[in-house]
């Protein structure tokens, strides 16, 4: 979008029968990293088949001021539909600061104010309409709080739902613990609600992935079938691919307890373009994935062209969102 950072998106079918892409965007006079954290909105997006084009619809959670939990920010949404029912889950933030104007933009760093603020405010909300063009109804609170002496009493964010049948739902998160006065690497968390609306409960006293099991990973996408849940996940450092910002694949029949796959490296950041080209990108991530049937269709990711990465942008880089889709496979098989 001009004038716009595009980031991550999650694609539901709606009523009417065609794709809507709800996905994350950040004024472009901004860095992209961390403005984010403070000046992010989700948006809906259009398109008659899954593979897109995507045509800008509407801004579907707007800032709505400071007192809010998400009043700055809107980020990383996760789109679910529970029956008749739209279950937007997302991170919001918020801040006690003036808005950052273009004049001001070179003040926005990691150390700034805003992005102190805005990362420890890091929670993780839903959003649910009866239609994918709404009305939404945000709620006044997050549905999953920070602990404090736990492995989330920094922040959460991150959200990767599966809503069951019975309306009860598993929510992998990611989070941080404080460490001093500042916080941890990335852990990830499993909470658990007797409806999606919540009360939540953090299952494990542990991170199930850390820097001490398995590896540092975020990002995570969620599904389940016959043959249990299955996530897929950005190798943050490259512990468990090999490769720096990969994708792992991993399995559970519990969702707690989880399992590496036999060839745990599931997607790269070399991607292969259907002329035979290839191309190294600086990020490939918020993996999310259109499930049907029990088996991912095709795969989202937000892409950040450059080999820096959005931590290093020069000019003339971009972010954009991108679908690829999958070869059918046997039932059963992942």
């Amino acid at each position: 979008m001009e004038g716009w950072w595009v980031w991550g998106s999650s694609v539901v079918k709606g009523e009417d029968g065609r794709y809507h892409m709800f996905a994350s965007r950040v004024p472009k006079y901004q860095r992209f990293h961390p403005a984010w954290m403070i000046a992010s909105e989700i948006v809906r997006a259009s398109s008659d088949t899954p593979e897109g084009p995507y045509a800008f619809e509407e801004v579907v959670l707007p800032a709505r001021g400071a007192q809010y939990w998400d009043g700055r920010s809107t980020h990383n949404p996760r789109m679910v539909k529970h029956g008749d029912t739209y279950v937007l889950y997302y991170m919001g933030s918020t801040h006690p600061f003036e808005d950052v104007t273009e004049e001001m933009a070179d003040q926005l760093t990691l150390d700034s104010k805003w992005c102190i603020a805005g990362r420890a405010n890091k929670r993780i909300g839903i959003a649910v309409a009866n239609s994918v063009f709404g009305p939404w109804e945000r709620m006044d609170a997050p549905v999953l709080e920070t602990k404090p002496d736990s492995f989330y009493s920094f922040l959460t964010s991150n959200p990767a739902p599966v809503i069951h049948d019975d309306g009860s739902a598993h929510l992998i998160f990611k989070s941080r613990r404080y460490e001093g006065h500042i916080h941890s690497e990335m852990n990830i968390g499993l909470a658990t609600a007797p409806h999606y609306a919540g009360p939540y409960t953090v299952l494990n006293d542990e991170p199930l992935f850390s820097e001490k099991t398995f590896g540092v990973i975020e990002d995570p996408f969620l599904w389940k079938n016959e043959d249990g849940f299955h996530m897929l996940a950005k190798d943050q450092f490259g512990e468990i691919t090999g490769e720096r910002g990969a994708g792992i694949l991993a399995h559970s029949p519990d969702c707690l307890g989880w399992t590496l796959h036999d060839d745990p490296k599931a997607y790269t950041r070399n991607i292969q373009w259907a002329d035979g080209s290839r191309q190294l990108l600086g990020n490939v991530e918020r993996c999310s994935a259109l499930v049907e049937d029990g088996q991912p269709s095709h795969l989202f990711f937000a892409i950040w062209e450059g080999e820096g990465g959005f931590s290093d942008p020069k000019p003339g880089n971009h972010s954009w969102n991108m679908v690829v889709p999958l070869k059918p496979v046997s039932a059963g098989s992942v």
